[in-house]
């Protein structure tokens, strides 16, 4: 099986999970998809180094991952509540609802994977030679990406061009200022995406 076609399963068992993890959660007598959710984080486990991917196939396992990440919290929450009992009127609203994806921050991170999708405001990476250093300029890439459609800013452009871009401005800040490396941030401030490069020691 190809890395696409797992990638594939992957996401497939993902919606059966959830739409168990509903049944479960609306019926007393059901037990827990513990099996199918053994299943899943099989396959996260296997491609959470990253290794075996190309870059796109990557951004899409992570995607999967944090969406993991989410209904997981989401779940523990419910089953905590379902297993000691509704105390309070927003533990029923949340058993019976759910809360949205967006209004929720995972509490954990799963397989390394947490950090190429920052929860707070700020992302920073250092740089010394973005040739060589793909895998720092693909989590700025993302983090970038991310923010940028947090802000609803236009998103287009490739990561090849990306990296080009990040490479000569390195090469040009150490010239520059005859320092070691380059702090890249990505920065949310006034609802507009700033990406700042300094130069670090």
């Amino acid at each position: 099986m190809t890395v696409d076609e797992e990638l594939n399963l992957l996401e497939s068992q993902l919606r059966r999970l959830k739409i168990e993890y509903e049944v479960f959660f609306s019926n007393p007598q059901k037990k827990p998809p513990s099996d199918l959710e053994w299943k899943v984080l099989a396959l996260l486990r296997k491609f959470s180094d990253g290794g075996r991917m190309s870059f796109s196939q990557r951004f899409r396992y992570n995607e999967i991952a944090q969406r993991y990440a989410i209904y997981s919290d989401l779940w523990r929450k419910k089953s905590r509540i379902r297993e000691e009992g509704y105390r309070r009127p927003q533990d029923a609203l949340l058993s019976v609802q759910g809360v949205r994806p967006e209004e929720h921050v995972p509490e954990h991170k799963v397989y390394g994977v947490g950090h190429a999708f920052p929860t707070d405001e700020r992302f920073v990476v250092h740089c010394s030679d973005a040739g060589a250093e793909r895998e720092k300029v693909e989590k700025l890439f993302i983090a970038l990406s991310e923010a940028k459609k947090k802000t609803g800013e236009n998103t287009s452009g490739s990561f090849e061009s990306f990296s080009s871009f990040v490479q000569k401005k390195t090469e040009q800040i150490r010239k520059q200022y005859g320092c070691e490396k380059v702090e890249y941030s990505v920065d949310v401030a006034d609802g507009k995406v700033k990406l700042t490069a300094k130069a670090r020691p």
